[in-house]
């Protein structure tokens, strides 16, 4: 007796082809994902790019009339919100769904179709946030949202409103990639491959991942608490109705410092898989490096205050604050001396990658020693709304952040197309984006420290300013010159491909196992793990013995030493044939509903903005979503 399994009806036919636009819509391959991720994210790191340029066209001369203080207003909170939000996180999860299934061996993420979810929110997510500029009504109250400001008595028009519910929209797409990051890493690394031989980039995502899954509830409960504020007429943050502005902050930086590391951690797991390839030595301190990541996601919920050490919490919430700040700068200061170590004695190669991940680690200790500065509540009262804090951010975020993903985009190029990017160009967008980087913030510190406050449309021409901010001005027009040029690179060596090879820096990891570009099953064979680092092992054997003893005198790395079964001959995995193509491979089916849920979703957020007619027009696409993608099975039956 035989059953049938339920089917959803199909409004049109599950998609099959590898190619075409269709193909892209319903693909659940992580490549494919990570590239979708890539290309949206830096699509909106170009509209955050003008978003600074005209701001710092408007403060490039006193008393400058080009942009009024209304539009200024929507120009720095939607530039900070798209960076944060629809740039530096995307891009690291670019990373996330290209490198990690290729570092631990595995064919896929645990939960493809989830990930295709996670992308297609995110981008609904990101279009509805930025459709507040056509209906002319964007966001204006910071990236920040501070409660009064962000109510509608303040602020009446539907700007906020659009923001806080676009955050919550891709709050769902963070905590879906979150989670499925986590699941993977955890359980299908592969055979012989324990928690300490996988690569710190994994590492780094890792904890990336748990503190995306706890920070981004935290920034939807305040998001929901302020959403029934302004549309429902709640008063949690309105003091006459009983609520308490200052609980917004709490909230928000609850979830805000995490937040900061969640944009760090992805680039430091970059340079510290680019400088022992370019160094040809391993990491200095491994397992410090895993610990030092853990210490800064762990510390990093006990810190949130020190951005309220002007609100007036007392001297013992501020002390608190003040200590752990201090001390979460510890661990910080572990990784940049254990990169320092890996540079000490090597062989470098000072190529592309290899210069925006030393110019990462100038950069960010500059970012990270103004941090400190702020530990103290005294210096931090002094300097908390003057431009000398928008200096320490962008020294971190830019000058630690991008400066790292940069060197992750030249250093894996040639893994995700199978050809280089240029290097005459590469050095060229790398010293431009140097030069411009360090021209525009730096002048930012004497101008906090004379006073000139943050967030002010214009100043007055006798305040002495004028010159430090011309010079900033035209710093970030040589970043943007910088960015230029990257972009030409990438037309142009695509136009004239240098083809790379599998392995072309002499690699240490295992995505360097595979071919270039990458198939879709990813390996032929599942990798047989055995020491850290092992595909640089396998390549040189005769480098083993010059890092890993025992007391025997054999072969076995320290700290992360051969497993008992691995020292037997571990069992191959490939396999004869299937009907899907890819031998005896399992890979799940493309799947158009990811992209249905996540449309759905969309239309609800846009509904909570607009008129409760709108709510009830994304049932249908919400609940076709659900009921199809939990009857339709995972590979259609021949």
């Amino acid at each position: 007796m035989t059953t049938k399994s339920l089917k959803f009806p199909q409004a049109f036919p599950r998609p099959k082809s590898p190619n075409g636009i269709w193909s892209w819509v319903g693909t659940v391959d992580h490549k494919r994902i990570g590239t979708m991720y890539g290309i949206v994210s830096f699509m909106w790191f170009i509209v955050g790019g003008i978003e600074a340029l005209m701001i710092r066209a408007q403060l490039a001369s006193a008393e400058n009339d080009l942009i009024g203080p209304d539009a200024y207003n929507q120009l720095f909170t939607m530039h900070g919100t798209t960076m944060v939000f629809l740039v530096i996180m995307p891009l690291s999860a670019a990373f996330f769904n290209w490198l990690i299934p290729l570092q631990i061996g595995a064919r896929d993420v645990a939960f493809p179709r989830l990930n295709a979810l996670s992308f297609w929110v995110f981008l609904f997510g990101s279009i509805l946030i930025n459709f507040s500029w056509v209906t002319g009504d964007a966001p204006n109250g910071g990236w920040f949202g501070y409660a009064p400001n962000s109510g509608t008595t303040f602020n009446p028009g539907l700007g906020m409103t659009y923001w806080v519910v676009g955050l919550n929209v891709l709050g769902v797409a963070s905590i879906a990639a979150g989670l499925n990051f986590i699941v993977t890493i955890l359980n299908m690394r592969a055979p012989g491959m324990d928690m300490f031989k996988i690569p710190i980039f994994t590492w780094m995502t890792l904890i990336t991942s748990v503190l995306i899954v706890l920070a981004m509830p935290v920034l939807a409960v305040a998001g929901i608490q302020l959403m029934t504020d302004r549309v429902y007429g709640t008063h949690f943050f309105n003091s006459l109705g009983g609520g308490d502005p200052v609980m917004w902050q709490h909230i928000f930086w609850l979830f805000g410092h995490p937040e900061v590391y969640i944009l760090i951690l992805p680039a430091m797991g970059i340079v510290s898989e680019v400088l022992p390839t370019f160094a040809r030595k391993p990491l200095f301190g491994y397992p410090f490096v895993v610990f030092a990541g853990a210490v800064i996601g762990f510390m990093g919920w006990f810190v949130w205050s020190h951005h309220m050490f002007t609100v007036g919490l007392g001297p013992a919430a501020n002390t608190a604050f003040s200590i752990s700040t201090m001390l979460i700068a510890v661990p910080t200061g572990v990784k940049i001396f254990n990169w320092l170590g890996t540079l000490w004695a090597g062989n470098i190669r000072l190529n592309t990658p290899m210069l925006f991940s030393i110019s990462f680690i100038a950069m960010f200790t500059i970012g990270g020693l103004s941090g400190v500065m702020h530990a103290s509540p005294p210096t931090d009262a002094q300097q908390q709304d003057t431009y000398f804090i928008v200096a320490h951010f962008h020294y971190v975020l830019v000058g630690g952040a991008l400066l790292g993903i940069f060197s992750g985009i030249y250093f894996w190029w040639p893994k995700f197309t199978g050809y280089f990017l240029n290097e005459k160009l590469g050095i060229a967008n790398w010293a431009l984006m140097m030069i411009g980087f360090n021209l525009q913030f730096a002048p930012m510190h004497w101008l906090g420290m004379d006073g000139m406050p943050r967030r002010i449309y214009t100043y007055a021409d006798n305040m002495g300013w004028e010159t430090s901010n011309l010079a900033a001005s035209v710093g970030g027009f040589i970043l943007a010159l910088g960015i230029l040029i990257f972009i030409i690179n990438v037309f142009y060596s695509k136009m004239n491909k240098v083809m790379a090879g599998d392995d072309p820096w002499d690699g240490r990891t295992l995505e360097w196992a595979t071919s270039s570009p990458p198939p879709v099953h990813d390996f032929d064979e599942i990798p047989q793990v055995q020491y850290r680092d092992d595909f640089w092992f396998k390549k040189h054997p005769e480098t083993i013995s010059e890092y890993y003893h025992d007391e025997h005198d054999q072969a076995v790395p320290s700290g992360a030493q051969l497993d008992d079964e691995v020292e037997e001959a571990l069992p191959v995995v490939s396999g004869g044939s299937d009907d899907h193509g890819h031998g005896g491979i399992h890979l799940p089916d493309m799947s158009y509903y990811p992209f249905i849920l996540s449309f759905g979703i969309a239309i609800l957020g846009a509904g909570f903005i607009t008129n409760t007619y709108v709510v009830g027009a994304s049932v249908p696409f919400i609940l076709w979503g659900l009921l199809g993608w939990s009857m339709e099975p995972v590979n259609d039956p021949e």
